[in-house]
């Protein structure tokens, strides 16, 4: 992960944090769900250039949020669920995202990662926001065995010191989409291959199913044979 602390290259939520806005980091997260990134930057940029608050949002016409949103996964809810979001927000929180877990966890289309990732991104508070990279890398690696991300997002908890905690996930996410990629992981190029529980597999697996892809001939008898 040291390496991917050095590269310029941020997630999106990355850049999103930029700007310290957690209503944005809020509604972007809520977008990004099943969406690229690059594809949710693009639509949050568009929405809070025309709406820049909780009480602009929550004033604008459905069909216009679905127009500045698409073409985000799902946008035809999205867009519903964000104009509620932003109505609950300026009612009852006078246009202050809350920063208490539950009161988040209230909101539609919220749940434990998208809450989480306001805390961490919108507010540098700490917690370990678990979507699939961080789920996949956790259980590759051996730090933890689970089958959902709730369930990783507990043992991460017990075993990663709390000062880490704002890092996590941001290095988890960048290394899931540079290396430690769903399929074909670069395993290869991975500094965690010689210890990675998933990484020895693969190798054993392929040795097996390949075993000609595992020899490496000498070379200067190669040579030889053909008379050089």
């Amino acid at each position: 992960m040291i390496e991917m602390k050095q590269t310029n290259k941020l997630t999106m939520l990355g850049e999103v944090e930029k700007e310290g806005n957690p209503f944005k980091v809020l509604i972007a997260t809520i977008l990004s769900s099943r969406t690229k990134d690059d594809t949710t930057l693009g639509a949050s940029n568009r929405l809070f250039r025309k709406y820049k608050t909780p009480k602009e949002l929550s004033k604008a016409k459905t069909l216009d949020i679905k127009k500045l949103i698409k073409p985000v996964a799902f946008y035809k809810t999205k867009s519903k669920k964000i104009k509620q979001v932003a109505e609950i927000i300026h009612k009852d929180y006078n246009n202050q995202v809350p920063i208490e877990i539950d009161k988040l966890l209230e909101l539609p289309l919220v749940g434990r990662k998208t809450a989480n990732c306001v805390l961490v991104y919108g507010f540098r508070k700490p917690a370990i926001p678990v979507d699939v990279h961080v789920h996949r890398i956790s259980n590759r690696l051996g730090l933890v065995e689970t089958k959902i991300p709730e369930e990783t997002e507990i043992e991460l908890s017990k075993i990663a010191n709390k000062r880490y905690w704002l890092q996590i996930n941001e290095y988890f996410v960048r290394f899931g989409q540079l290396i430690c990629k769903p399929i074909n992981p670069k395993c290869e190029e991975c500094v965690f291959q010689k210890t990675c529980k998933y990484s020895q597999n693969r190798k054993r697996t392929i040795s097996r199913l390949f075993p000609v892809m595992c020899f490496k001939p000498d070379i200067s008898s190669f040579w030889i044979n053909f008379g050089y």
